[in-house]
């Protein structure tokens, strides 16, 4: 089952629905959106109102109620929880009390770990309080080793989650996704011309159920925006449905492929050109800070033609494929959108050809090189280094 949205248009409406008296609220838990109609992210349609309506809809929510108030309109209840500012969001436990509320901001992706977090409260109570270990049933020992195995897998989920600024998990990879919503979602990426890191959650059942934990959220794919959890497929393709799509409504824009720090540098050259001296030197150097920019990106990174799901050229596709086989996460830069990139990264890493691959700011080579070191066993280890510790 689903959430329900009621909309609270008054303070009439408010009394109505037992939102002015604290204790009606307890026994069931509740979402209050204050929202404005001026204000464009929260009012019908904005990328506040679109993510409210997708978690309402999700199955496995049932038992949260979702109150859309008019703040204006209901100056009681925007007093009551001292609501100064919109969007502002209360959740409130089974207890009536707030755990959590978020005033303010463009944090979209926030608004999903609370309501996740609150959605999965009640079921965690529940089954605590009814299958409670007696004190006898472990030992020190055994519980101190558990929270250890927990928390080391919480940071590699950290780790791997923050590994990109733009991060899926999906069923498969980006070439060859195993289920629809997976390819649904690459679709959407693709489309948008967002480069993105991507774990195989297929290859990782310790990964897989893991992250189901760890983010309260219980199915796959997961899309996280510079390491918060901003949901599955469905919140994506709201998402998308919005002006500017994607990109615009979570402020992606640095990402797009082909435009990063692209408006910033042209800025340098235009202004040197109009001094008499220096103007090759700093020029060249705002390239390199450019390239060192993308380079240090993620800890792999691949200068190729085209992007992981569309290879443009055949050796492009060769060395995409061997990064799949080793399902770690990697971000990709497409030289054909940026002449000035192709160019210059050739003569900045001494390198002729395409494509080039770094790891944590250090070039291996092309595809030649990658070939080599997997055949000696090499570049396994170079690639998930950082997964060993």
């Amino acid at each position: 089952m689903s959430s329900s949205i009621v909309d609270i248009n008054n303070d009439t409406e408010a009394k109505a629905a037992s939102l002015l008296d604290a204790a009606a609220l307890s026994g069931q838990k509740n979402v209050l959106f204050f929202y404005a109609e001026w204000h464009e992210p929260s009012a019908a349609g904005g990328a506040f109102d679109v993510v409210v309506k997708a978690l309402a809809g999700q199955s496995g929510t049932d038992g949260v109620n979702i109150y859309r108030v008019l703040a204006e309109e209901a100056p009681s209840l925007s007093q009551k929880y001292n609501v100064t500012t919109v969007p502002t969001f209360i959740f409130l436990n089974s207890d009536g009390a707030a755990t959590e509320r978020i005033d303010g901001g463009e944090d979209v992706a926030r608004v999903t770990q609370c309501y996740s977090r609150l959605a999965s409260s009640a079921s965690t109570t529940t089954s605590s309080s009814s299958t409670q270990p007696s004190p006898t049933t472990q030992q020190p020992e055994e519980q101190s080793e558990e929270k250890e195995e927990e928390q080391t897998l919480n940071n590699r989920l950290l780790s791997l989650i923050r590994s990109s600024p733009i991060m899926l998990f999906l069923k498969g990879t980006p070439n060859a996704p195993k289920c629809g919503f997976s390819r649904q979602a690459i679709e959407m990426l693709t489309e948008s011309n967002l480069t993105f890191g991507y774990f195989n959650i297929l290859e990782d059942d310790e990964v897989r159920q893991g992250l189901k934990s760890y983010s309260d959220w219980p199915t796959f794919p997961q899309f996280y925006v510079k390491g918060e959890l901003v949901g599955g497929l469905d919140i994506m393709k709201e998402l998308m449905e919005e002006d500017g799509g994607l990109v615009s409504q979570l402020e992606l824009e640095d990402y797009v492929i082909g435009t990063s720090g692209s408006s910033s540098s042209s800025a340098v050259v235009e202004q040197q050109q109009t001094e008499d001296t220096t103007t090759s030197t700093t020029t060249a150097l705002s390239i390199n800070d450019k390239l060192q920019q993308l380079i240090n990106r993620h800890r792999i990174m691949l200068f190729m033609k085209g992007i992981p799901s569309s290879p443009k050229c055949g050796f492009s596709r060769q060395i995409v494929e061997i990064l799949d086989s080793y399902h770690v996460s990697y971000d990709a830069f497409n030289i054909l959108e940026d002449e000035e990139v192709r160019q210059g990264l050739k003569e900045y890493s001494d390198w002729p050809t395409y494509p080039q691959l770094y790891v944590e700011g250090d070039l291996v080579g092309g595809l030649d090189i990658v070939k080599e070191m997997e055949e000696g066993g090499d570049l396994k280890d170079l690639l998930t280094g950082d997964m060993t510790d």
